[in-house]
């Protein structure tokens, strides 16, 4: 399979590359997003290329002998047939949950050879880190991938003109329901690589249930090691099985989906899952300034890795080709959900949180669909169409703030509103249309100066 969709990726990778004091990479994200293909196309830009995978014992056991670095170094040149010597090299370390020895000694790759680029990955390497696996402090650095964006998937479309268009906030009004009509494929076929590959090369997205069947299987086979009683995997089935229905959606532990389990259970279940990055519950803020300090008391709002994936198992795929709003789907929380993925892709960095807001009072259901951080701002983000009246939440969270910009993600085209709130206060609301949801750091760097 082609990587076609990892433009951004590699050039995260090119800039590490170029970092000076550059320490091993560690590669983090939920299998199948490309770990392993994004490497193998990085390291044609090398002279010297070594895959080792660790699940092969030939290449687990040269980081399990009890010798020098300086002797593992000397294997690893001559597993690969290869002469030391000063070649620009990239050696790729895949499947490293499998020996925790490797992880230990990745330290002395960085205290040792700097020349050397090393990168690490694994495919169940998240359920394990913390537990099982402990990464050297200090002496590696990580990179989180995620499924492809919009512009990646446009990309892979051939829409190149489409994507400089987008990343520069230059889309004309003549094209706007064309590329919210890309978006909406975007939402049916998702980011995972494989699922744009296949729609790239056939634009049939039936095609792409087989691939989405054989996907969420070998999540349901992984749950054996991800947990080790059986409750436990009961538990994680049940969420694999009916979760996906509460994409975008704030809910409760307590009799998810009128499951049986207990909070407390339930909840183990689904912070295991999120440690393997199939998921995240994102918590709300109370607060509308610094410091961002999530209320983990409150119900979370559940985001999962994929919309593909999502629309697949809701089976909305055919309702959301032939809407004319997509954040009339499901309430709105489809939309949410598509939105809240551009927001984790836009950016490498590992462990950015997505963040959202309610009202800090008794039986308040005002609430903010997402807050986005930026520099020293926190900016509200509604995800929904419709005029301004209904846009109360967000009007009662800019009371309460400092802030003079809102954003609002729709359907239409780029424009603003200055709001006058009852108190006397002024902001400018943005609407910005889905598919510069992945822009939003640059909209943000033009507006404050």
């Amino acid at each position: 399979m082609i990587c076609i969709c990892q433009r951004l990726a590699l050039k995260a990778l090119r800039q590490w590359a170029e970092k000076e004091g550059r320490k091993p990479l560690v590669l983090r994200g939920e299998r199948q997003v490309g770990k392993t293909t994004l490497v193998k196309i990085f390291a044609k830009e090398f002279d010297v290329f070594i895959n080792l995978n660790l699940e092969e014992k030939v290449n687990a056991n040269l980081f399990t002998m009890d010798v020098s670095f300086e002797d593992l170094l000397a294997g690893i040149y001559a597993k690969a047939g290869i002469k030391m010597g000063n070649q620009r090299t990239l050696i790729f370390i895949d499947e490293i949950q499998n020996v925790p020895d490797a992880v230990k000694l990745l330290r002395y790759f960085y205290e040792k050879r700097l020349d050397l680029y090393v990168i690490a990955a694994g495919s169940l390497l998240e359920s394990l880190v913390g537990n099982h696996i402990s990464f050297p402090v200090g002496r590696v650095e990580y990179m989180a991938l995620h499924p492809c964006t919009f512009t990646e998937f446009l990309g892979a479309l051939g829409e190149n003109i489409l994507v400089e268009q987008i990343e520069q906030l230059e889309v004309s009004q003549s094209v706007h329901s064309y590329v919210m009509d890309l978006f909406k494929k975007y939402m049916i076929v998702g980011g995972l690589p494989e699922a744009v590959a296949n729609y790239a090369k056939r634009k049939d997205w039936v095609s792409l249930n087989e691939i989405f069947s054989s996907l969420l299987s070998s999540y349901k086979d992984d749950i054996e090691k991800y947990a080790q009683r059986p409750k436990e995997q009961d538990i994680l089935r049940y969420i694999l099985i009916y979760g996906w229905g509460l994409a975008g959606q704030r809910f409760q532990f307590s009799k998810f989906c009128s499951s049986s389990y207990k909070s407390a259970e339930m909840g183990d279940a689904f912070r295991t899952l999120e440690k393997t990055l199939l998921l995240e519950l994102v918590y709300p803020l109370i607060s509308t300034s610094f410091p961002i300090l999530p209320d983990l008391k409150r119900s979370p709002k559940l985001l999962w890795l994929d919309t593909g994936l999502v629309n697949y198992v809701a089976g909305m795929q055919e309702s959301l080709l032939f809407t004319s709003d997509a954040d009339e789907l499901w309430n709105g929380h489809i939309a949410e959900q598509v939105v809240g993925q551009e927001l984790l892709g836009a950016s490498f960095a590992f462990g950015v949180k997505r963040m959202f807001w309610v009202r800090d009072a008794r039986n308040s259901q005002a609430g903010v669909d997402f807050v986005y951080k930026y520099k020293s701002h926190l900016i509200p983000v509604e995800v929904k169409t419709g005029d301004n009246s209904k846009l109360r939440s967000l009007h009662q969270f800019m009371g309460e703030s400092q802030e003079s910009i809102a954003l609002r993600l729709w359907n239409g085209p780029l424009t603003s509103d200055l709001i006058s709130l009852p108190s006397g206060k002024q902001y400018t609301l943005y609407n910005i249309p889905f598919y510069y949801a992945g822009q939003l750091e640059s909209f943000l760097g033009n507006k404050f100066v």
